[in-house]
């Protein structure tokens, strides 16, 4: 049987994510505020990718996260690469003394970080996703990290990033096990993406008690410029 993590997006959307669903047909997203995901059914038609192609608009770049098969004719793929899914297996998650619940307020200085530091999409209204953790120096947010996919009974740890001038000093790690902690006080499992060919990062999750759950992919494509009709019709679940 298919496990919920092999396909997180789809089971997050529509499970405790389904508020933030933007749905047509069989095809799930997040608002493209919020977060970059969507989820195609695990085994996509054609209709699906018709679908697909119509709710992102004729010519856009979709993310296609952990998707291994073809993609149809007028498809163009855009980027590639191969990633790692961790999961918790022995975390020593704890609260930080140090660590800052972070708010709409700090959304400005949360996407001057990740500009900087790049640790995967975050976007405008991603803190709505769930809790987000800061480390400040001298009131300057210099690290954090926080949850975005939320698949039933797990939640996954993202967003994860340090200032360079503050790097080395563990405050990643820091606030990875405090959310962690946050997780796991609901009853849930903590889980992780990351890209495969950061062995740096790996190495990291892997001493903090993470243990690879399964190899994935990270890629996007483009939509076809001219799209079918399609029979349906956008509309929000939930």
């Amino acid at each position: 049987m298919p496990h919920v993590l092999d396909n997180p997006a789809l089971a997050s959307l529509s499970g405790p994510h389904a508020r933030f669903a933007e749905r047509r047909g069989r095809v799930l997203r997040y608002p493209v505020d919020v977060s970059p995901w969507l989820a195609l059914p695990d085994e996509p038609d054609a209709e699906d990718w018709a679908d697909l192609a119509a709710l992102a608009g004729p010519g856009a770049e979709v993310p296609l996260p952990g998707f291994r098969g073809e993609v149809p004719a007028g498809w163009e793929i855009t980027f590639r690469a191969e990633g790692v899914q961790l999961v918790d297996e022995g975390l020593d998650a704890a609260p930080d003394p140090e660590a800052v619940r972070l708010g709409p307020a700090d959304v400005p200085e949360m996407l001057d970080l990740v500009a900087r530091t790049r640790p995967g999409p975050f976007e405008r209204r991603t803190i709505e996703l769930g809790t987000y953790l800061g480390i400040r120096r001298d009131g300057v947010l210099v690290a954090m990290a926080g949850e975005r996919l939320h698949p039933p009974g797990w939640t996954e740890i993202s967003a994860v990033c340090t200032d360079p001038a503050f790097r080395g000093g563990g405050l990643a790690s820091r606030l990875v096990l405090a959310v962690a902690h946050g997780i796991r006080e609901r009853g849930e499992t903590p889980f992780l993406h990351t890209g495969a060919a950061n062995t740096h990062a790996v190495r990291l999750y892997e001493s903090l008690g993470f243990r690879l759950r399964r190899r994935t992919a990270f890629l996007s494509a483009r939509a076809p410029e001219r799209l079918g009709e399609g029979r349906r019709t956008a509309a929000p679940v939930g």
